[in-house]
């Protein structure tokens, strides 16, 4: 359902993603590794449509169809949602009001905030004065509400206390399906199935792998993905030995 082929992207003057390849079938997850720099933001905003992340080269599918040049409102529209790193304060909206403009009023805002510890923010300015767990929850529901099929997650662990951390981990593990009680005798075809929805996560700490199963681990260095795996492995070797060791034997 997501196909990247061959993508190349500047930011301003700078080349930033190099002949990207990336293919996310319905069900999947996917971890994204990098250090700082390394472009895996760059790539979640090009996925998401951000006009400044400019393609140079390469294409984007998703469900079939071309979206590299398509507008973010309409790559959302067609099913495609992110949770940022660093979303911006809105004044003036309160989260209710985006919760229901997400949710196209098919959902209660109250159910879904009750679900994340999250009613007593409801009527509040989007994320002013809200702590990082408050801003990661903000963003869930946010998510739960669009319903989106390509779920994008840039860091969701940073700036979360532990105690937020448990419940972000498992929100996201109900989004993509994973907490789903699937039928240990079928085979692996058959539980992908009964999966639809798909992610691609961006960590540095490895913590979100305590809350979620992952089908592929990828590394991406100086703009180039270098490297496929289970992504507890790669997580255990980036913690062992760092990167450009992880990257040498890769290369």
């Amino acid at each position: 359902m997501l196909h990247i082929e061959d993508l190349q992207v500047k930011l301003g003057d700078k080349e930033i993603l190099k002949h990207i390849d990336l293919d996310i079938k319905p069900g999947e997850t996917h971890i994204l590794f990098g250090p700082n720099g390394s472009g895996k933001t760059s790539l979640l905003m090009t996925i998401m449509g951000y006009p400044q992340y400019k393609v140079t080269g390469g294409k984007i599918f998703f469900k079939g169809e071309d979206i590299t040049h398509m507008p973010v409102n309409e790559r959302a529209k067609l099913g495609i949602g992110m949770s940022y790193q660093r979303p911006p304060t809105i004044h003036g909206v309160r989260t209710r009001q985006m919760v229901e403009i997400c949710a196209k009023n098919k959902v209660d805002p109250d159910a879904l905030a009750a679900e994340l510890n999250f009613s007593e923010f409801l009527e509040r300015d989007i994320n002013s004065g809200f702590s990082g767990g408050e801003i990661k929850r903000s963003e869930l529901l946010q998510l739960t509400a669009q319903d989106s099929d390509l779920l994008l997650f840039d860091e969701p662990e940073s700036g979360v206390d532990l105690e937020n951390i448990v419940l972000i981990g498992n929100r996201i593990s109900h989004l993509l399906q994973r907490d789903f009680k699937i039928d240990p005798e079928k085979t692996q075809k058959e539980r992908l199935k009964e999966r639809t929805k798909m992610g691609l996560i961006i960590t540095h700490t490895g913590f979100i792998l305590d809350y979620l199963t992952a089908d592929k681990g990828q590394v991406l260095y100086n703009g180039v993905l270098v490297c496929a795996s289970n992504p507890r492995e790669i997580f255990r070797t980036i913690s062992k030995v760092g990167y450009e060791e992880c990257i040498r034997c890769a290369i």
